[in-house]
């Protein structure tokens, strides 16, 4: 019996399957690269004007220069210590108004929630105007009281307060809310009084939500202006903060000046955003704040 040999025919090395190359990422449709222009032509917009400013600010020497000068440096000083006493201030009386909004429910707390968060919305000149009402020497408290807070230090205080608030009681009112109520039974059950509690277990886990609205309340009250400048005025060492120099100094034609405390306000402003990014703050203000 002979064997039959089954020859199969050889193979091409060359013939093997080669591996089928990457396709190329599809080339953006029309509509998308319209809509990557318009997105791109807003952001310029909004970007240009404050990269202008800074710019020519430091080419120019003349945020170097103002810092020098008595009008800016009193300004900077005065807004930096209104703004230390306003925060305090808040966090003395928003605290505890955030922890109410936040744990409590009763009838008239959308009312209260809504009445928080009016200054947001209302114009800047309306709340100095209203702030003169209540506080002006002829106002509501001013005339009880005999106190005369307009056109003083103190005016300038309550006006940041006032328009820089709701920012952390929204922000505070968050946190609190969103704090594990099972890890505040615990510490109930170790013995840990209401007062312990807040202090330990509930502020600390609350914690980014308040450092978040420090940070954004700080930076409102650095750059109130409309109602400052109707309550308090703009008394140079006295009621007039930066916002007001800006103004004040571009109406007296003194540009440079202007521009340096523009400059200032900008920088001041540009480093809490990073602040708020580089901490991961951003996530608490974007979607927690509105829930």
């Amino acid at each position: 019996m002979t064997g039959r040999v089954e020859t199969r025919p050889a193979v091409d090395p060359t013939s093997a399957v080669r591996p089928r190359t990457a396709r190329r990422p599809p080339r953006p449709h029309w509509g998308e690269r319209s809509i990557r222009g318009v997105a791109a032509v807003f952001t310029l917009f909004l970007a240009l004007p404050v990269a202008v400013l800074v710019l020519r600010s430091l080419i120019e020497g003349s945020l170097a220069h103002a810092l020098a000068t008595p009008v800016v440096l009193d300004a900077l000083v005065l807004s930096l210590g209104t703004t230390a006493v306003s925060l305090i201030l808040t966090v003395a009386f928003g605290l505890p108004l955030a922890f109410i909004l936040a744990r409590r429910t009763f009838r008239g707390s959308g009312l209260l929630e809504a009445v928080v968060d009016l200054p947001i919305v209302l114009p800047p000149a309306v709340a100095g105007l209203g702030l003169l009402l209540v506080f002006g020497r002829r106002g509501v408290v001013g005339d009880a009281l005999g106190l005369s807070i307009p056109f003083t230090t103190a005016a300038v205080v309550l006006a940041q307060t006032f328009v820089s608030a709701p920012f952390f009681i929204r922000s505070a009112r968050t946190g609190i809310a969103g704090v594990d109520r099972h890890l505040e039974d615990a510490a109930r059950v170790d013995g840990a009084t209401e007062g312990q509690l807040f202090r330990m277990v509930t502020i600390p886990l609350a914690s980014a939500a308040l450092g978040a609205g420090l940070v954004m309340t700080w930076a409102r009250s650095l750059g109130g202006f409309g109602a400052t400048i109707m309550f308090a005025g703009s008394v140079q060492g006295r009621t007039q903060t930066l916002p007001l120099v800006v103004y004040s100094e571009f109406q007296a034609g003194d540009l440079d000046a202007s521009i340096a405390a523009a400059a200032i306000l900008v920088l001041a402003a540009f480093g809490v955003l990073i602040a708020v990014r580089v901490f991961r703050w951003g996530r608490i203000l974007d979607a927690r704040s509105l829930t």
